[in-house]
């Protein structure tokens, strides 16, 4: 009885480590990498396209479109021909 509770604490400690992990990836992914538009493959942006009337990632219509963005490391925008750290019009 008293292995099944230490593994049952064990579990839920790892369990919490893990959501814990899961919460703040994003933010923490976010502070190492920046916006990079106008290098978007057809259908793999990270978000809405806003020329084309949409609100989700993945709904890019077709390659380099001017207002969609995808996450690059810091640093990494600004040395990819045609690339942008902000939308052309």
């Amino acid at each position: 009885m008293k292995t099944m509770k230490k593994t049952l604490a064990i579990s839920s400690a790892i369990a919490a480590g893990i959501a814990l992990a899961a919460a703040t990836a994003p933010a923490m992914a976010a502070k190492k990498s920046e916006k990079c538009y106008g290098i978007v493959k057809k259908g793999q942006n990270d978000c809405a396209v806003k020329s084309q009337g949409t609100s989700c990632a993945g709904s890019a219509k077709k390659d380099a479109i001017t207002d969609a963005w995808i996450y690059v490391p810091k640093g990494t925008c600004e040395k990819i021909v045609g690339a942008s750290l902000m939308p052309k019009k």
